[in-house]
């Protein structure tokens, strides 16, 4: 299993993947001329190894890719750009501090505004639920309580959305009651982009959860983004990995 892993700064954490990971996964760094000297490493240097990491990866030379520390807007810009698409789906897995993994979407803040939108990721986060012995119910949230209606348009609205969503996708409404529906969901679709992000960034850097990555889950290859305030990317690595093969929840 080969995994291409984009180094932009940090190559400490990158280099420490590398260890962590060992001999379970064949690791290649894509970085600028120079950026991993002193590190034993396998690398593809590149002027561009935003772009260097897209073509390996659409080409087939690796396996699956995470971003790791390269820029988002540039390796996003370019993914998209391969794969011939105007957005892009990512859905994190997450684990509590005590150990509840579930996946979250959306985590973008540009992602998931619309009903639409939002059926989308219940199919395809189900699926990846099923595949990685999660639990399929899926959980939508919405910005308050059921007794909240009146209080403010915005809030109504998304009380709406999610009882439509719901009830399209075969989900539960679980209002704005988030820790309870990761005990028993194994799929949670925040109200828009912005609050799944919030989610993401309390629970992973406030909250001491764990964030093992995010797969793009509209394209036909693997990729993983990830955190460049992640610790390092074992976890990405092995959940990259771990969609290339045999599926497994032990990140």
């Amino acid at each position: 299993m080969i995994i291409g892993i984009g180094v932009e700064g940090d190559p400490e954490k990158v280099a420490r993947t590398a260890a962590r990971v060992g001999d379970r996964v064949r690791l290649v760094c894509y970085c600028r001329p120079g950026v991993m000297a002193g590190y034993e490493t396998e690398c593809r240097e590149s002027d561009c190894p935003e772009e260097a990491l897209v073509a390996g990866l659409m080409a087939g030379r690796i396996d699956g890719a995470v971003r790791g520390t390269l820029p988002a807007n540039e390796t996003l810009r370019c993914l998209k750009r391969a794969c011939h698409t105007d957005h892009l789906e990512r859905v994190a897995l997450l684990e509590t501090a005590d150990g509840v993994q579930f996946l979250l979407a959306p985590v973008g803040v540009d992602e998931g505004w619309t009903v639409a939108e939002k059926l989308a990721f219940v199919t395809k986060a189900r699926d990846i639920a099923r595949s990685f012995g999660l639990s399929e119910r899926v959980a939508v949230l919405s910005g308050g309580r059921f007794g909240d209606v009146g209080r403010h348009p915005a809030v109504d609205r998304s009380l709406a959305d999610a009882e439509l969503v719901a009830r399209l996708g075969n989900a539960e409404h679980c209002e704005i009651l988030i820790e309870e529906a990761v005990r028993r969901c194994g799929v949670i679709i925040a109200p828009d982009g912005i609050s799944g992000n919030l989610i993401f960034r309390t629970l992973t850097f406030l909250g001491k959860g764990s964030g093992h990555g995010a797969p793009v889950v509209n394209i036909d290859r693997i990729f993983v983004d990830t955190s460049r305030a992640s610790p390092d990317y074992t976890s990405a690595v092995l959940l990259a990995a771990s969609m290339s093969g045999p599926k497994k929840t032990d990140f």
